[in-house]
């Protein structure tokens, strides 16, 4: 445990409270259990309320939660400059309580760079964690271009170019880390989002959550624009009015912004008694809900953003042996393999179409679970994700050190 307990880093993420952030806290952990002293700065939420916490050794500091942009330069600004002040406000408390020597942020927005820059004063390093391409999330999310995108490009930029060392969540990120981020390729490491396999386990789940019905499609994850929750109700409607299956319920795990929205939508179509929705749901109740599901559902349409995005939640699909349906995506493909079935993009009566060919073959969804776990277990698994997580960090120490 004190291989590395001189070195002290700080991860900055703006989005989601932490532990909730799974990937964040995953690597946190892990480095924490490989040595490093680990505090996190992030936002409350979601019943992570406390300012300040050590949770399994990792230090955590919350701030007040930004409201969420929806439309506009000035919500933006609005959001991003509450999170801005109390990144500086937080980190000046680390820095107090220990020095830190790098500072990973964890993105969107690719603003962290500007705590990075005043740091590097004081000869704190820069590891960029790449979660989303801010530039095409934002054209996924307003369905335009403009000034705002070419600021994100402009960001973006601004970022790679303060970091010393990037880690992608796939092949894809990385391209674009080398490509439009002009980083060196020895520079980018490949940390894939993945659960940790020796507590994400298969079981029976809660029963409760089937409402009686023969088969049960579930979805875990966050509620927004870009989450294609739109189109997942359009395929239930088909499913149930059109194809007449009207044995199957929907659990849908998670929350966000268009929450209610999608509830509202789900009542107009006529299917809102077909849908559970849990709210957020961690650790054993999360599994409670997914283990009891048959196939899990990835509706993210396919965008510039989705295209080369990983979906966590198709991972713990396959992680708990359980079959997938979602649109044609390049990312989702490398991900899920034989695993999942692929619907036209955007198209919710192919989805449709594809949830009752599983729903015909039950055995079949059987079969591509057990290789969806066999992939995650091989290859895919925080196991296999780890040791280049602590290679990203060996390698920034060691610039450091050649400085």
């Amino acid at each position: 445990m004190a291989l590395h307990s001189d070195r002290h880093i700080l991860i900055v993420v703006e989005n989601l409270p932490v532990p909730l952030d799974r990937r964040v806290w995953l690597e946190a952990t892990s480095l924490q259990q490989a040595g490093y002293e680990v505090s996190v700065i992030c936002p409350m939420g979601c019943g992570w309320n406390k300012t300040y916490e050590v949770i399994d050794g990792v230090h955590i500091y919350r701030h007040s939660e930004p409201p969420e942009a929806h439309s506009g330069a000035v919500a933006y600004a609005r959001e991003y400059l509450h999170a801005m002040w109390h990144w500086f406000c937080l980190a000046r408390t680390v820095w107090r309580r220990k020095p830190f020597q790098v500072i990973q942020g964890c993105n969107p927005p690719d603003l962290i760079f500007v705590l990075a820059l005043w740091y590097r004063f004081w000869g704190v390093s820069y590891l960029f964690d790449h979660h989303d391409v801010c530039p095409e999330l934002y054209e996924a999310k307003f369905d335009k271009q403009g000034l705002l995108y070419k600021i994100m490009l402009i960001c973006e930029r601004l970022t790679f170019a303060t970091a010393s060392v990037s880690m992608a969540t796939n092949g894809s990120f990385r391209d674009i880390a080398i490509r439009r981020g002009k980083m060196a390729s020895e520079d980018v490491f490949v940390v894939r989002s993945a659960p940790k396999i020796d507590t994400f386990l298969p079981g029976p789940g809660d029963p409760v959550y089937r409402k009686g019905a023969k088969t049960v499609m579930g979805y875990v994850g966050v509620i927004g624009q870009q989450e294609g929750m739109d189109l997942l109700v359009q395929a239930a409607r088909h499913l149930i009015k059109d194809l007449n299956h009207t044995d199957v319920h929907f659990v849908i795990a998670g929350f966000g912004p268009t929450l209610d929205e999608v509830v509202a939508d789900a009542e107009a179509q006529g299917v809102g008694d077909y849908f559970t929705f849990t709210g957020p749901l961690y650790g054993p109740d999360l599994l409670d809900a997914l283990n009891v599901i048959d196939i899990g559902v990835s509706p993210d349409p396919k965008n510039p953003m989705n295209d080369i995005s990983t979906m966590n939640k198709t991972m713990e699909y396959m992680t708990l042996e359980k079959p997938s349906v979602q649109f044609d995506l390049t990312e989702g493909r490398v991900s899920a393999g034989e695993a999942s079935l692929y619907a036209l993009p955007n198209d919710p009566v192919d989805f449709a179409n594809k949830l009752a060919e599983l729903i015909a073959d039950s055995a079949r969804g059987v079969e591509m679970g057990k290789k969806g776990r066999a992939r995650v277990l091989d290859n895919l698994s925080w196991t296999h994700t780890t040791p280049q997580l602590l290679k990203a960090y060996d390698r920034i120490y060691a610039k450091r050190s050649k400085a």
